[in-house]
């Protein structure tokens, strides 16, 4: 076999690969770079003012990731509602004490701006304070379906204080069709100080 010969094989089996990774990505509904704003005249202060909202039958699991980011914005102004709102967004696996700790823990020293980074309009340098309308913007990437058979989806969100995106994981219950927030500490991972904290800037 010649050298042409066998750069063409080679070749035609990359390619060959390349159409059946496509396929097989139709085939499980995959989505690729995908974003999914989603957008609250006014961020919900409470689990009855999240019931009143568009989505929170709890169906679009890009809804359940907003929600998820709108609840930890309202944690530093009212602990109790916050919590209530995301046992809402967890559905049958409540919070247990030690996720309620890390909650607590990731707002000491007045972190209270993380969650708000995850909102359009924010920068360090205007201490993260969000357009408006709230607009959070939910995405799938390469690889937030590679449970998705199993039931879980993994969705990103990208924070204006940090170079690389955050993600939460939402579980489906068939039952019933709707998602409810799995994993969610990727949200209040530490991100650069606003300017107004920042003794060097």
């Amino acid at each position: 076999m010649s050298f042409l010969d066998d750069l063409l094989k080679k070749v035609g089996s990359a390619l060959k690969n390349a159409i059946s990774e496509k396929a097989a990505e139709a085939v499980n509904g995959a989505v690729i770079n995908n974003t999914f704003p989603r957008v609250f005249v006014k961020l919900p202060e409470s689990l009855d003012e999240l019931k009143s909202l568009p989505g929170a039958d709890l169906k679009d699991p890009y809804w359940v990731a907003a929600f998820a980011v709108a609840a930890f914005c309202e944690y530093p102004h009212n602990k109790d509602n916050a919590l209530e709102m995301i046992n809402y967004l967890k559905g049958p696996r409540p919070l247990v004490p030690s996720d309620i700790s890390f909650i607590r823990d990731r707002y000491m020293d007045g972190n209270d701006y993380v969650p708000r980074s995850y909102f359009e309009g924010t920068s360090p340098e205007n201490d993260y304070t969000p357009s408006v309308p709230y607009t959070v913007n939910v995405m799938e990437l390469a690889h937030s379906r590679d449970q998705f058979g199993e039931g879980y989806l993994r969705l990103f969100l990208r924070s204006s204080g940090a170079d690389s995106e955050r993600y939460v994981v939402l579980r489906n219950k068939p039952s019933t069709q709707q998602w409810f927030l799995w994993t969610y500490e990727g949200i209040l991972s530490g991100i650069r100080q606003p300017q107004s904290k920042n003794e060097w800037a």
